[in-house]
C-alpha cells in the first residue's frame, strides 16, 4: 500500500502526471518490478535483474556543482571535477521535463545514517520499481510515525532512461551523476547501475558529518561478546563485507560508517555483497540471503527454466551484486550502532606479495596508509598483462569523499588518540610471490580468520613482534593455528632477491604517491613512509 508523502513532489517543483507510488513495502515493489518486466524471481525467492551496459559506477561521468558553496571546501581535481551552475540547470529542466511525461514513479523517503542526531533526510525518485526497492533496502528505513512529519533534505533523482548532452550539460557522456550540494538535489541519468543511488548518499554524509566533527568512513564494522566494536577498511574485493560477517561477532554493517563521539554507526540499513564465485562454505551468512525473498540480485546468471544461479558465471559481470536488508545477516546490530571502537584494521589484497598478512600500526603508520588507501589488482582477463597494479584510493574511498583527505586523516587520527585504539593492517591477497606467477595462491580465508580473532581477542599483543625492513611495521612472528611460514613474506618467497626488487618497487609506489599529502601531515607521519631496505 502506497504511503502518503508528507510533502508531495509538487512542494519541491516537481510537476508530472505519472501515477506515484509512495514509500511501498518490499512486496509491493517485487510485485511492481515483475510486473514491469524488470526482472525475474529465482528458486527461493530473490529478484534478479540486469543493469545492462553499466554494471559498476561510472566514475568519469560524476560531477560536483562548483559554486559559492563548495568552491573551497570540495577537494577539486581527478575526483571530484566541476560542473557550472548553468550546465547543471539545463540538466535540472531537462530531468524535472522528463519526470513530467512519466506513467509511473517511484518514491521513497528514507534515512542516511543509524544515528538520529547525525542523520540525513534522503528522498529518492525513481522510474524502475526495482530501484526504489534496492535504496530502500540499503538505507534506513523510518517507521510510520518518521515518515508522517518526514521532510526530505536531499533529493536524488535516478532515471536510467535519460541520455544526458554533453554540450547542454557540461558532462562527459549520455550518463551523468550531477551532485548540487547548495540546492541539495542529486541527478542521475544514463545508468542502470543502482550503486551510484547508495554511494550518492554516501557523498552526502562525507560532505557533512566532517563539520560536525564526526568521522565517516568506507569500512565495514561488528562487535564483539564484550562489546568491542571493530572497524575494516578496505577497498572493493579486499574482504571487508565477507570478514565483517563473522558468525561470533554482532555486524554493525558491511560498507559505510560514522564515528561519532558516542558510537560507530551505520549509514545504511542493508547490505551490498558482491556474488561473483560466492561460496556457501566460505561466506554461509552471505549466501543464505539469496535464498531469501526481499534480496535483489544484480548480473547474476540464472537458468530462465529452473531459476537456479550460477555465481560462478561472470558473462553478465564480473561485478554481480546481492542487495538485501541488514537482518537478513542473523547476528546483525538491531539498531545498526555500537560502541566506538577498541580496533581499526586496514585491509589490502596486496598482488606483489610483499605485505604480511597481518601487521601491526602506530597511530602515525595508521594514518599514513589510511590516506594511501593501497591495494593491488590483477588485471586477468587483459591479453598480455603479467604484472600486478597497484591501486591507490585515499580513505579507502576517494571516490566519495568531496573534502581534501586530509579532513578525514586528522578526524581519524584524533580518534585514534582519544580511544587508544589498536591499529592493524591485514593482507588478504597473494602469498609466496606475485599473483600472476605459477603457483602462488590467495592468502587462505581461513589462516586471515584466525589472526583477526587473535588480533580482535588481545591475545596477538602476547605475541613476539620482527620489524619489516621495508615498511616499518611489526609483524608477528607466531600465531597458534597459522602456519609460520606465512607470516614473514620473505620468507615465503623461494627467491629472495626478486621479493626484495618487488618490494623496493612498491615502497617507490607508495613513496610517489605519498607525495600529493606530505604537506597536509605532521612529521610523525611522514616519518611513517616505507623505506626500502
Amino acid at each position: 500500500m502506497s504511503v502518503a508523502l508528507n510533502i508531495p513532489l509538487a512542494k519541491q517543483g516537481i510537476s508530472t502526471t505519472a501515477r506515484i507510488f509512495a514509500n511501498l513495502g518490499t512486496a509491493p515493489l517485487v510485485e511492481a518490478a515483475l510486473a514491469n518486466g524488470e526482472g525475474m524471481l529465482a528458486k527461493n525467492g530473490p529478484l534478479v535483474v540486469k543493469t545492462g551496459a553499466h554494471t559498476g559506477r561510472s566514475a568519469k561521468d560524476k560531477f560536483i556543482v562548483r559554486d559559492a558553496e563548495t568552491e573551497n571546501s570540495i577537494w577539486w581535481g581527478k575526483t571530484n571535477v566541476a560542473m557550472d551552475p548553468a550546465h547543471f540547470a539545463a540538466l535540472k529542466e531537462d530531468f524535472f521535463a522528463a519526470l513530467g511525461g512519466k506513467e509511473k514513479l517511484y518514491v521513497a523517503d528514507l534515512f542516511g545514517g543509524s544515528q538520529p542526531e547525525h542523520r540525513v533526510n534522503v528522498r529518492v525518485i525513481n522510474e524502475l520499481a526495482w530501484h526504489n526497492l534496492f535504496i530502500r533496502t540499503l538505507l534506513v528505513r523510518p517507521s510510520t510515525e518518521e515518515l508522517a512529519g518526514f521532510e526530505p533534505e536531499y533529493t536524488i533523482i535516478d532515471l536510467p532512461s535519460f541520455r544526458a548532452d554533453p554540450a547542454r550539460h557540461g558532462c562527459r557522456s549520455e550518463t551523468v551523476i550531477a551532485v548540487n550540494f547548495t540546492e541539495k538535489l542529486i541527478l542521475i541519468g544514463g545508468t542502470a547501475y543502482a550503486g551510484e543511488m547508495k554511494k550518492s548518499v554516501f557523498g552526502i554524509l562525507n560532505y557533512l558529518l566532517p563539520t560536525k566533527g564526526v568521522m565517516p568512513m568506507h569500512c565495514s564494522a561488528n562487535i564483539g561478546a564484550n562489546g568491542d566494536t571493530a572497524v575494516f577498511f578496505g577497498l572493493s574485493g579486499t574482504g571487508k563485507t565477507t570478514l565483517s560477517a563473522d558468525a561470533s561477532r554482532t555486524l554493525i554493517g558491511d560498507d559505510e560508517h560514522g564515528w561519532s563521539d558516542t558510537a560507530v554507526f551505520n549509514f545504511e540499513g542493508g547490505c551490498y555483497a558482491k556474488m561473483i564465485r560466492l561460496s556457501e562454505e566460505a561466506e554461509p551468512e552471505i549466501f543464505a540471503t539469496t535464498k531469501r525473498f526481499g534480496t535483489v540480485l544484480e548480473n547474476v546468471v540464472m537458468d530462465p527454466e529452473t531459476r537456479e544461479l550460477d555465481f560462478d558465471d561472470a558473462s553478465l559481470a564480473e561485478n554481480s551484486r546481492g542487495s538485501y536488508p541488514i537482518e537478513f545477516i542473523p547476528n546483525a546490530s538491531e539498531k545498526n550502532m555500537g560502541p566506538v571502537p577498541k580496533n581499526i584494521i586496514m585491509l589490502t589484497a596486496d598482488a606483489y606479495g610483499v605485505l604480511p598478512p597481518i601487521a601491526k600500526l602506530t597511530p602515525e603508520q595508521a594514518m599514513y596508509h589510511f590516506l594511501s588507501g593501497y591495494t593491488a589488482r590483477v588485471a586477468g582477463t587483459e591479453i598480455g598483462v603479467t604484472e600486478p597494479e597497484a591501486t591507490f584510493s585515499t580513505c579507502f574511498g576517494a571516490p566519495f569523499m568531496p573534502r581534501h583527505p586530509s579532513v578525514y586523516g586528522n578526524l581519524l587520527k584524533e580518534r585514534i588518540a582519544k580511544g587508544a585504539v589498536q591499529c592493524w593492517l591485514v593482507n588478504t591477497g597473494w602469498t609466496g610471490g606475485k599473483a600472476t606467477m605459477p603457483g602462488i595462491s590467495r592468502m587462505p580465508i581461513k589462516a586471515t580468520r584466525a589472526l583477526l580473532n587473535a588480533a580482535l581477542d588481545g591475545s596477538l599483543n602476547n605475541a613476539e613482534f620482527q620489524k619489516d625492513p621495508n615498511f616499518g611495521f611489526e609483524f608477528p612472528v607466531s600465531v597458534p593455528g597459522v602456519d609460520s611460514a606465512i607470516l614473514n613474506p620473505r620468507e615465503a618467497w623461494v627467491d629472495k632477491a626478486e621479493y626484495d626488487a618487488t618490494a623496493r618497487n612498491l615502497v617507490q609506489q607508495f613513496i610517489d604517491n605519498f607525495a600529493q599529502f606530505a604537506d597536509h601531515v605532521d612529521e610523525g607521519v611522514r616519518q611513517s613512509a616505507p623505506k626500502a631496505a
